[in-house]
């Protein structure tokens, strides 16, 4: 019997203490509610009951905007559809000052100046929802805004034929943007999918099409550490806009018939570009802009660019590499051109396949006739072109010059800086015309152990 209390004592402390547990479990699991909204019954009174960490289920269609300031909030639509409000039933901050939209997260930020003032809202996200029928003026209204937000996510949605943009992702961080459809009209007037002034935004496997004249399908504008994979993007203006935006990656999406560039890189350091497919963009596949004074450390690995005018074009950029691309079916393969006091060079072009850059590009519609030409280094310097596949960069129409590697100054447009110091080393050549060209200016320009038969002058070849 001595034995057998302590142990109905352990046995009750026991059941005790797995009793707390249990109602503890049942309190915390009581804290987060859900709710269902139905056609025609407001979203926005459901959040204004809500508490944090609340889920809202919406069905149906609905004609509103919803504002989104509670921390944990989860709004997620059930083929749920939001349709424009009138102007004056749009009332909330974000439509108040941008137009009429449908879905605003907010936290403390003065909307009018963009400037935080006091905590980002968090751990929202909007999920499931059809969006359509918005019809805003203004450059940069859009229909969902994600400002001075933490950890938010947009996940689901689709945003069909609207006038405005579709997501602008502003003052957050750590936001992600993922598995949505965005699909302009030829009214729309501002990006799908536009992330400012933030930091660790993801941007993953969206779709985005047709968004038209001055209308970017992804753009990064003064943010950090942005990654944008697996996106595929179609019939855009331009595809990814990377403008004052440090280490951006660029990674594994599908970028298709953009009018003017696939991938357009603005002063931002430390870009990588990685293992995308770019096809017939209407000028450029991937176009690098500065910064000047800089080192760029920008990283162009395992691309595959085809079908437009020039494959890659870099300007008053320095420093960076350009590694296992398969540049081909261009007019030009890659450029890199300096400018008067805008030098460009110091980039690695190392083990790319280019070939059969054989289009013939027109100066009714360029400025310039070009034509058949794989590597160019138009006034740069400091280059370094080793261990490329060079063939069958051949003419089809009138160019200044023409070759598998071009060593020159401008013949274009009749700039007089000079090429020096670049170094072309162990390529291999066929079939181009010729295989390397040097007209003969600048210094300290070397070509040793390339696999070639043709070049001018025609000692290059050894």
């Amino acid at each position: 019997m001595r034995r057998t209390i302590p142990l109905l004592a352990t046995m009750a402390l026991t059941l005790l203490v797995a009793s707390g547990l249990a109602l503890a479990a049942g309190v915390g699991s009581a804290a987060a509610q859900s709710s269902v909204v139905g056609p025609g019954e407001s979203i926005q009174k459901a959040i204004n009951a809500a508490d944090p960490g609340d889920t809202i289920v919406v069905k149906g269609v609905h004609r509103e905007d919803v504002v989104i300031r509670k921390n944990g909030i989860k709004l997620r639509g059930e083929d749920a559809v939001i349709e424009a409000p009138t102007r004056a039933e749009a009332d909330s901050p974000c439509s108040r000052t941008f137009g009429p939209e449908a879905i605003c997260v907010l936290g403390d930020v003065n909307i009018k100046t963009g400037e935080l003032e006091g905590q980002r809202v968090s751990d929202v996200s909007v999920s499931g929802f059809t969006i359509r029928g918005f019809k805003i003026e203004g450059d940069g209204a859009r229909v969902i805004d994600v400002i001075a937000a933490r950890n938010a996510t947009v996940v689901g949605n689709r945003v069909i034929g609207n006038v405005p943009g579709g997501i602008v992702v502003f003052r957050n961080v750590n936001s992600t943007i993922a598995k949505n459809h965005f699909i302009g009209s030829s009214e729309t007037k501002a990006d799908g999918i536009l992330v400012e002034i933030s930091s660790g935004t993801t941007v993953v496997k969206n779709e985005v099409r047709s968004y038209p004249e001055d209308a970017n399908a992804i753009e990064a504008n003064g943010a950090t550490n942005t990654t944008i994979a697996g996106n595929d993007l179609v019939g855009n203006w331009l595809g990814v806009v990377i403008a004052d935006s440090p280490g951006t990656k660029i990674l594994s999406n599908d970028i298709t018939d953009s009018t003017l560039v696939g991938t357009l890189i603005l002063d931002s350091t430390g870009t990588k570009i990685v293992s995308n497919d770019i096809s017939r963009s209407g000028d450029t596949g991937i176009a690098m802009f500065g910064p000047e004074g800089a080192n760029n450390d920008a990283k162009v690995v395992g691309n595959r660019i085809s079908g437009g005018p020039w494959g890659i074009y870099v300007e008053r950029a320095h420093g960076g590499s350009f590694t296992g691309n398969q540049v081909h079916d261009n007019c030009a393969g890659m450029f890199f051109v300096a400018f008067e006091s805008q030098p460009v060079g110091g980039f690695e072009v190392k083990g790319n396949t280019v070939e059969d850059n054989t289009r013939s590009c027109r100066a009714a519609q360029f400025g310039i006739n070009f034509s058949g030409i794989g590597i160019a280094l138009l006034g740069a310097r400091e280059m370094e072109v080793t261990g490329n596949q060079i063939s069958g960069n051949v003419p089809s129409g009138p160019t200044a010059v023409s070759g598998g590697v071009v060593v020159a100054t401008d013949p274009f447009f009749g700039r007089t800086i000079k090429p020096r110091n670049n170094s072309v080393t162990g390529n291999t050549f066929g079939r181009n015309k010729p295989d390397i060209f040097w007209d003969g200016s600048g210094t300290g320009n070397s070509f040793v152990g390339n696999l070639c038969n043709t070049s001018v002058p025609t000692r290059l070849c050894n």
